[in-house]
């Protein structure tokens, strides 16, 4: 080959080696540029790779929580299961301990030169004289003006210390089916005698309707128990209950007690332990009012064959078993607003009742018709029984409460209650003490007058500082009011039978919240008609009492000063 052959030759291939460079350079550019893209992709995958495992992680880790939660709950319920199934009947507990200080004004008795009397031979004294002798021998020193006028005195007891206990008690089948009941005990520190000396008051005497609610020293005693059994009637829920009934502490003494309703009659007629039964029919839904209700009750006041030294005899007295019916009308309720109006009637209720108390002096009527007196200096506990049907009873009351939240924004809470009673007596007691008196159902000196009364009970709650409630309350009973409300936890006696004046102001105090709290107070007594809570005699003027009419004291006037700690769990 020769050079010029060479020289294209040459020339050829370096010209096709550029050409190839040229073609060639581009991809070697473009390869570089993806090299350098896909590495930033590789990054930034990585970070939202460790993002992903940290949320992954995250995850885990309340996934365990919310395992360990789990267990915990399930725990919890195989526990409640547990209980549910061993243990039928739940219970609950309350204590109060409490401590009074009472001051009596103007208590007023007869002169033991009078008293004295009845202790002396006939014709010198009253014992051993037939009924018209010892009236006629009354008569006589009340037309000479001989009998004397009443001793006054006052009494204090600096501080009474009480506990009540209540063991609360629920048991439920289902939906259809539960039970109620409740053990109670109420003592004075350093007593438990059970039984007190009679001075007058009903509150006196152990029986059937107080046993629990007032102090009768550490025996545990059943209050009350009941089942209850619903069903439905169409569009009407009823209600079927028979027992021992929840007949104390019912409305409106809730904001008092600070606590709920804690029965159904209304405590301005009847607060008194009985057994009995009642059926209610929830009338919401087909009236179209809320909360309206009707419920009718029944109750045995006392029990006449049982017992009783003419129980099962063959001349048995004209004493028969006392029965009760009532009614309880729910006009409306939607929480806030309510309006209870209840009515109750007693048949053939007797001179007293079957209890245990002690006698300052006993009488007796022998069979020559004379009158024996005999004063129990050794302190004999008798049994009382009632001797004499004494007539019939009715009550009626309408209760109004509401609460100012909803209006005003201020959990303020109003009562006002109105109450009316009517006796109709059918002839005087044979109880030999009553006898010689002539009395009967609200009356005296033979009479069988039809009485009438009434009480008016009113009432506001403020709430205040420290979660605390302050309470204001009044009531006044007329001269021929009467209820049965002997079961009103009180050491001086039932507010709401008094015949006169009540003043009372309290504050609750939360500790640890509904569970634990402390009470204050102090009530004041203005008593204006003898007799209060008792239906034996014609209630007398206080300011001008005979010393016939306060053989037992008659008080006054009674300031009581209390302060409470209580336990509810």
């Amino acid at each position: 080959m020769d050079n010029q052959g060479w020289m294209r030759t040459a020339l050829a291939t370096v010209t096709g080696i550029v050409f190839l460079l040229s073609l060639s350079l581009p991809g070697i550019v473009a390869a570089d540029d993806d090299v350098k893209l896909l590495k930033q992709r590789l990054e930034q995958m990585s970070k939202e790779m460790e993002s992903v495992q940290k949320k992954l992680e995250d995850l885990e880790k309340n996934n365990q929580t919310k395992e360990e939660e789990i267990g915990e709950i399930d725990t919890r319920l195989n526990q409640a299961e547990l209980h549910t199934a061993t243990d039928k009947v739940s219970f609950g507990v309350e204590l109060r301990t409490r401590a009074d200080t009472l001051q009596y004004k103007d208590i007023q008795v007869a002169p033991s030169s009078l008293v004295g009397g009845f202790f002396v031979d006939y014709p010198n004294g009253f014992n051993n004289a037939t009924l018209p002798q010892i009236q006629q021998a009354i008569g006589n020193m009340a037309a000479s003006g001989m009998i004397p006028p009443t001793e006054k005195y006052d009494a204090t007891n600096d501080i009474i210390l009480t506990n009540k206990f209540r063991l609360n008690m629920n048991a439920k089948v289902n939906d259809q089916l539960s039970f109620t009941g409740r053990l109670a005990a109420y003592k004075v520190f350093g007593d438990s005698t059970e039984v007190k000396v009679n001075q007058g008051s009903l509150g006196d005497v152990t029986l059937d309707g107080n046993t629990s609610s007032l102090p009768h020293g550490d025996t545990i005693r059943l209050e009350r128990a009941y089942f209850n059994y619903k069903k439905d009637l169409g569009r009407v829920p009823t209600n079927f209950s028979l027992g021992r009934r929840p007949s104390t502490d019912g409305p409106p003494l809730e904001y008092l007690n600070n606590s709920l309703e804690g029965g159904s009659p209304l405590a301005t007629i009847i607060n008194w332990q009985f057994d009995g039964a009642s059926y209610n029919l929830g009338l919401e839904d087909v009236s179209g009012i809320p909360g309206a209700a009707f419920k009718m009750c029944y109750g045995v006041g006392f029990e006449g064959d049982w017992g009783n030294t003419y129980a099962l005899g063959n001349q048995q007295p004209d004493v028969d078993d006392v029965h009760m019916f009532g009614v309880i009308a729910t006009l409306f309720d939607n929480d806030s607003t309510s309006a209870v109006l209840n009515w109750a009637h007693a048949w053939d209720i007797t001179d007293g009742f079957t209890g245990l108390t002690v006698m300052p002096f006993i009488v007796n009527e022998n069979a020559d018709g004379t009158f024996a007196f005999e004063q129990n200096t050794g302190g004999y506990i008798s049994r009382l029984q009632p001797t004499t049907e004494i007539g019939d009873w009715d009550a009626a009351s309408l209760l109004l409460r509401t609460n100012l939240t909803e209006r005003f924004d201020k959990d303020i809470d109003l009562f006002l209650s109105g109450s009316w009673s009517h006796t109709r007596p059918s002839r005087t007691s044979d109880n030999p003490f009553y006898k010689i008196m002539g009395m009967g159902l609200l009356n005296s000196n033979g009479e069988l007058e039809d009485r009438d009364g009434y009480m008016i009970y009113l009432g506001a709650v403020f709430p205040m500082p420290w979660d605390a409630k302050f309470g204001l309350e009044y009531n006044y009973g007329s001269q021929y009011w009467f209820n049965f409300t002997g079961a009103e936890d009180s050491l001086v006696g039932s507010k709401l039978a008094v015949r006169g004046s009540v003043y009372e102001g309290y504050w609750h105090q939360p500790i640890f919240n509904d569970n634990f709290f402390a009470t204050i107070g102090v009530r004041y007594y203005d008593y204006e008609y003898t007799g209060s809570g008792n239906p034996m005699g014609e209630p007398m003027k206080i300011a001008a009492l005979s010393s016939l009419n306060a053989l037992n004291p008659v008080i006054d006037e009674v300031w009581d000063g209390y302060i409470s700690l209580t336990f509810r769990y």
